[in-house]
């Protein structure tokens, strides 16, 4: 079912999810967002630039921009 800009709207959710905790743990390993253990820690710079780039796939996935054929299924054009 399509909604909107969405093919998988739920996709899309967790993608939008992911960029933000990779987001902020990005900034927590560089850093740049003080007040956790996470702060300073390269570690979580890794993972949050893996969980990220996990986001941005789910995302692209969502909104339908990657991984389909822009003519529909097989047998519909």
């Amino acid at each position: 079912m399509r909604l909107g800009p969405f093919t998988n709207p739920l996709m899309a959710g967790l993608g939008v999810a992911g960029l933000l905790i990779g987001g902020t743990w990005i900034g927590q390993g560089l850093n740049l967002i003080p007040g956790s253990f996470m702060t300073g820690d390269p570690t979580w710079f890794v993972i949050g630039s893996i969980v990220f780039l996990g986001g941005v796939l789910l995302l692209l996935l969502g909104l339908g921009r990657f991984g389909r054929d822009p003519n529909g299924p097989p047998g519909q054009h």
